[in-house]
C-alpha cells in the first residue's frame, strides 16, 4: 500500500520547486502561481466527465432526490462549503445537497485523525442519511484511494444511487467503484503532498461546476442572474432589487414594490413585472415552466 501511495501523481515531488526553501517570497509565490495555472487546463480535459455528474445531479433532484458530497479532511470541506452555499444562491432546501465528512460536523475546524481509514464508516455516515436511489453521491479524495469515500461510494452503488468518484489521480481506486469517475491530473503539488493547494483548487472548480451547472439547468437563473437568491438580509434584498431592475428596467421604488408584493420572491416578481400578472398568476406560470423564468414570461407572451 505503502508503495502504491508514493507512485500517486499527488505524493510525487516536483522537480520545479526543489529550492523553494532557499528563494525569497516573491519566488515562493511565483513558483505558486505557476503552479495554480495548470489547474483550469487540467479540469477543461475532464468536462465530459463533469458534464455526466452534472447530469446525474439533475436527475436526481428533479425526481425529489439529493445531490449528496462525501469525503474526508480538506476533500470532504469542500463538499460541505459548496453544499452550504446552495441555500443562499438558489434557494434550494438545506436537505437537498448535503456535504459530509469523516469525523462529523466537528472536523470542519479540526482534524480528527483515523476517521477516514475505515469503509465502513463511509457507508455508516450514508445509511444516517437515509440514503436511496434517488440520490447522486459525489466521493470526493485527492488521492483516489481514501477508504472512507470507498466505503461510502460501495454502498451508494449497492443501494442504487448514481455515483461520482472526484480523485486527482488516473486510474484511482475510488473510480472503481463508482458509476464515473473524473480524475483531475494537476501533477506533482509545490509542496510534496499537499494536496490542499492544486487538487483542492481543482476540486473546487469541478464542484462549483457541478452544482451550479445543475442549478441553471433547473431554472434557477435568468440570462446569468441569480434569480433565485434568497432574499435572507438587507444585502440580498438590495441584491434582488438590483436583478430586478436590471431585467425590468423598473424603478428602484418599484422593483422593491414587487418584491415585497412577491413575498420576497425574485423569479414571480419578475414574472409579474414582464406579463403583467399578479402574484398568483406569476406562480401559476412558474409552475408551469417547472419554475423557468424565461419559460414562463414566453408563457404569457404566446
Amino acid at each position: 500500500m505503502e508503495e502504491r501511495l508514493r507512485s500517486l501523481t499527488t505524493e510525487l515531488r516536483n522537480e520545479g520547486t526543489m529550492n523553494i526553501d532557499s528563494v525569497n517570497t516573491l519566488e515562493i509565490i511565483t513558483a505558486i502561481n505557476n503552479e495554480d495555472l495548470k489547474v483550469a487546463v487540467a479540469v477543461q480535459e475532464v468536462l465530459s466527465d463533469i458534464k455526466t455528474a452534472v447530469e446525474f445531479a439533475y436527475e436526481s433532484l428533479m425526481k425529489g432526490g439529493r445531490l449528496i458530497y462525501i469525503g474526508a479532511g480538506t476533500s470532504g470541506r469542500l463538499g460541505v462549503l459548496d453544499a452550504v452555499e446552495c441555500p443562499p444562491t438558489f434557494s434550494t432546501s438545506p436537505d437537498k445537497v448535503l456535504g459530509i465528512m469523516a469525523g462529523g460536523e466537528k472536523a470542519f475546524v479540526r482534524a480528527i485523525e483515523g476517521a477516514e481509514d475505515k469503509e465502513e464508516f463511509g457507508e455508516r455516515d450514508l445509511i444516517n442519511v437515509d440514503l436511496t436511489a434517488n440520490d447522486t453521491v459525489i466521493g470526493i479524495a485527492a488521492s483516489g484511494r481514501t477508504p472512507y469515500v470507498k466505503g461510502a461510494l460501495h454502498y451508494a452503488r449497492k443501494v442504487g444511487a448514481k455515483t461520482v468518484a472526484l480523485s486527482c489521480n488516473k486510474n484511482s481506486i475510488i473510480t472503481e467503484v463508482a458509476n464515473i469517475g473524473i480524475e483531475v491530473e494537476v501533477g506533482p503539488e509545490v509542496l510534496t503532498g499537499s494536496t490542499r493547494m492544486k487538487a483542492a483548487t481543482a476540486h473546487k472548480m469541478v464542484l462549483n461546476m457541478i452544482s451550479t451547472a445543475t442549478m441553471i439547468r433547473m431554472g434557477k437563473v435568468y440570462e446569468n442572474l441569480m434569480v433565485d437568491v434568497n432574499v435572507s438580509n438587507q444585502k440580498l434584498k438590495d441584491r434582488a432589487i438590483s436583478i430586478i431592475q436590471t431585467v425590468t428596467n423598473v424603478e428602484y421604488d418599484i422593483a422593491m414594490k414587487m418584491l415585497e408584493k412577491a413575498n420576497n420572491q425574485v423569479k414571480p416578481a419578475i414574472v409579474m413585472i414582464k406579463t403583467s400578472t399578479t402574484y398568483d398568476q406569476a406562480t401559476e406560470l412558474l409552475e408551469k415552466a417547472d419554475g423557468d423564468v424565461r419559460k414562463a414570461i414566453s408563457m404569457r407572451v404566446d
